[in-house]
């Protein structure tokens, strides 16, 4: 048997058509549309999701769990095994500075508002001086021994470096 290009069509089934919901009775979905009759969800404009009735619904039930850090950094986590694949695949140029926004475009760093925290797992042979806001010791050691440097940037202010801003700000306005 031989294959015609006129006889190609899609497995019976493969290919479904919408119902179009409230176009008569002939459609068999015509009149309520599929909503039944009466009561609070045949109407529009009704959000349920987690309702119960009144009673206390269950994820107000459960205790809360863990801590969520206002001040807690977000790092783009950036190990150098990957950094070292991404310049075997000529995606990184070892001879520029590695940063945040070199990381960003090869497609390594998503994420990190706060800038890129370089981790140690893997191996990196090439010589390649790094820009980020962060990195681990065995990462560092790692880089240094391949001949490379790390420079670690601060981004944006402490805690502590704006508290003592509105301190000496507060003393000044007093002194006025």
């Amino acid at each position: 048997m031989t294959i015609k290009l006129n006889d190609i069509r899609d497995n019976p089934g493969a290919r479904k058509e919408r119902i179009r919901v409230g176009r008569g009775i002939g459609s068999g979905k015509g009149k309520t549309g599929g909503r039944g009759q009466k009561g609070q969800k045949s109407r529009s404009g009704v959000a349920i999701k987690g309702f119960e009735g009144g009673q206390m619904p269950l994820h107000m039930r459960l205790p809360k769990r863990g801590f969520n850090n206002p001040f807690g950094k977000d790092y783009a986590e950036v190990n150098l095994g990957m950094v070292q694949k991404f310049i075997d695949a000529k995606k990184l140029d070892a001879k520029k500075d590695i940063d945040h926004a070199a990381l960003k475009a090869a497609g390594l760093a998503r994420g990190g508002k706060d800038g890129v925290r370089l981790l140690g797992k893997g191996e990196l042979k090439a010589k390649a001086k790094f820009v980020v806001a962060g990195a681990s010791k065995g990462a560092i050691e790692a880089v240094e021994k391949a001949g490379g440097s790390v420079e670690v940037i601060a981004k944006g202010e402490s805690e502590a470096e704006k508290k003592a801003k509105r301190t000496e700000a507060n003393k000044a306005k007093k002194s006025k």
